[in-house]
């Protein structure tokens, strides 16, 4: 299962302030809508201005990005550049 990680806000608001989890999915669709079942809410949260990054990668418009069993999956504010 991939490590998914939280920030510690989104932890703390829908997660009991727990910001690592073991998910099994494929992409990053399918992370978000497990985490939606444990934790109705969050998946709106972390479609507002937030980045992914996957096994140190981050994307800005990750859904379909693959996850494979032994992945790191971080949720990251996004941070704004000018």
């Amino acid at each position: 299962m991939a490590k998914v990680v939280l920030q510690a806000d989104v932890a703390r608001d829908f997660a009991g302030g727990q910001t690592e989890h073991e998910i099994l999915a494929d992409n990053i669709r399918q992370v978000i809508k497990q985490l939606e079942v444990a934790f109705p809410g969050i998946a709106q949260r972390l479609s507002e201005r937030t980045a992914v990054a996957v096994d140190g990668e981050i994307f800005q418009d990750p859904f379909l990005q693959s996850v494979q069993p032994h992945s790191e999956v971080y949720f990251l504010p996004m941070i704004d550049g000018g």
